[in-house]
């Protein structure tokens, strides 16, 4: 099995459940199905189906992935922060949506 340093996993391009479960020390499958059912922060699992077959793809987030190694981050911190960022991104579709009115009125 494959050791991995912080390093490496910050400078890989892309981090695969492989990859992951060498650094944290656990089966690929365990990453896997871990982020399917929302049991490691670590970033995003996305269920893809047709009408034949179905498929997850894998978006592990390097810092995540760190910050989870050491016990710095949980999925109460990772809800809070996306919750944070929902917010603020819908404040600025507001703000923008005023502007665009102002510009539009100003026009007139």
């Amino acid at each position: 099995m494959a050791k991995y340093t912080d390093e490496d996993i910050r400078n890989c391009k892309k981090i695969t459940c492989k990859i992951a479960g060498e650094y944290l020390g656990i089966s690929s499958m365990a990453v896997s199905v871990g982020m399917r059912n929302d049991l490691f922060p670590i970033g995003f699992a996305v269920k893809s189906e047709d009408r034949y077959t179905e498929s997850w793809s894998y978006n592990i987030i390097g810092e995540r992935l760190i910050a989870y190694k050491y016990g710095k981050i949980n999925t109460v911190q990772v809800q809070n922060i996306e919750k944070s960022l929902d917010t603020i991104i819908s404040k600025f579709e507001e703000m923008r949506n005023d502007l665009l009115f102002i510009l539009s009125e100003d026009a007139k």
